[in-house]
């Protein structure tokens, strides 16, 4: 796994969020959040244009390989490397859409979305809609806490940025309704469905009952 990259700037490409690193020789493309992208030098060379003269750079890279290609995506520091991490672990969320979600909203403030239930703030992403915004919210809410508990001692940069409510049945039950509805479903359908789940399962295994009896309907 490349965790980092430490060189030089040798392209950048603002129209792709996109950096060309030079390391000991080498060139590694990495597609960048937008913080990054601003974060970082314009490529500058020698009097006679042989040789690099920006300042070395480090670039925190998450490398994601497909049968076709190998792509780097860089983060200006570790917070944001695990912030785009977490956002993998939902399902929908690949590589780009991560990036999409982080370039619109910096950890801190994907922390203040997502413990409010700020669907529609995620779902301005390009190529994020509610759905995948909803499960974002819904899967990360708890862990968001445990990977950056700071964010939970002070103020957000639009305001406080509440404590995680206590887990329970009832807070599972309602964290269910509220991804069901974000899914597109009707009151009613959900009340309906939800009457074959267990009121004590996390919200997980409740919505996954759920959907079983909304899907045979």
């Amino acid at each position: 796994m490349i965790e980092t990259l430490y060189g030089q700037i040798l392209e950048l490409d603002a129209a792709a969020s996109s950096v060309t690193i030079e390391c000991a020789g080498v060139g590694f493309r990495v597609t960048v959040t937008s913080r990054t992208l601003s974060s970082l030098p314009a490529p500058a060379f020698a009097p006679d244009g042989t040789k690099l003269a920006s300042p070395p750079v480090r670039i925190w890279t998450h490398l994601a390989l497909r049968e076709d290609a190998a792509d780097l995506y860089g983060f200006a520091d570790r917070e944001e490397l695990t912030m785009y991490r977490l956002l993998l672990t939902v399902s929908g969320v690949g590589p780009k859409a991560g990036l999409s979600i982080l370039s619109l909203l910096p950890p801190k403030k994907l922390a203040f979305a997502v413990a409010n239930g700020d669907t529609k703030a995620i779902a301005k992403a390009p190529g994020v809609g509610e759905k995948t915004a909803a499960m974002v919210v819904l899967k990360l809410k708890d862990k968001i806490p445990k990977q950056f508990p700071a964010f939970f001692m002070g103020p957000a940069d639009d305001g406080e940025i509440p404590a995680p409510k206590k887990k329970g049945s009832s807070g599972a039950m309602a964290d269910a309704r509220d991804a069901l509805a974000a899914l597109g479903y009707s009151r009613s359908e959900i009340a309906s469905a939800l009457k074959y789940a267990d009121e004590g399962a996390e919200a997980d295994e409740i919505i996954r009952t759920a959907l079983a009896v909304l899907l045979k309907t």
